[in-house]
């Protein structure tokens, strides 16, 4: 048994289910940080060396630090392969102004959530999540909407049926009172 940050991974699972085990990690971010990490889909959790586990603890434990993976960049929908004689780079169309992008450096990164950007880089896993997610709760409380009030009562908060069907709702949302 592998223990990552508090939590155990059993040796005879597949990695990405594996990490599902944490608290805020879906299949798809699973299937996302084991391509992050370079990390094959059907490798189990017994098959991953030292360094990797490393690289797991160290993504998962503060993912908006570690670095954004390369971008390969991609052939034009024009591009020919060169003839296979031809093993020079400079000579292949097109290559001069790939070998000039090199050179400039990546763009920075954004401050804020943007459409399109890295999806990992927000994450948040285990007590993080559960703190943030009690935070939202509090705050809905706090300013008296809809939705916190439902909250207070353990009452559905999503507009579900209240006559027959609330026992869940009523169980999950309900709120510790100090005596």
């Amino acid at each position: 048994m592998v223990h990552i940050l508090g939590v155990q991974l059993f040796e005879s699972n597949v990695v990405k289910h594996a990490l599902t085990r944490f608290y805020g990690i879906s299949r798809h971010t699973a299937s996302r940080v084991c391509a992050r990490l370079q990390i094959h889909d059907t490798c189990r959790v017994r098959q991953l060396s030292a360094t990797q586990v490393t690289a797991i603890a160290a993504f998962l434990s503060s993912p908006s630090t570690s670095p954004v993976p390369p971008r390969a960049p991609l052939a034009s929908p024009t591009f020919q392969p060169p003839p296979p004689s031809t093993t020079s780079l400079e000579n292949l169309p097109g290559a001069r102004t790939y070998l000039a992008q090199l050179d400039v450096p990546p763009p920075p990164l954004p401050r804020h959530k943007a459409k399109g950007a890295d999806p990992l880089r927000w994450l948040r896993i285990e007590t993080d999540l559960k703190r943030e997610m009690r935070e939202n709760i509090a705050h809905q409380r706090m300013i008296g909407s809809y939705v916190g009030k439902r909250h207070a009562m353990g009452l559905p908060v999503r507009g579900q049926n209240t006559q027959t069907n609330a026992r869940t709702a009523r169980k999950l949302n309900r709120v510790e009172r100090h005596r």
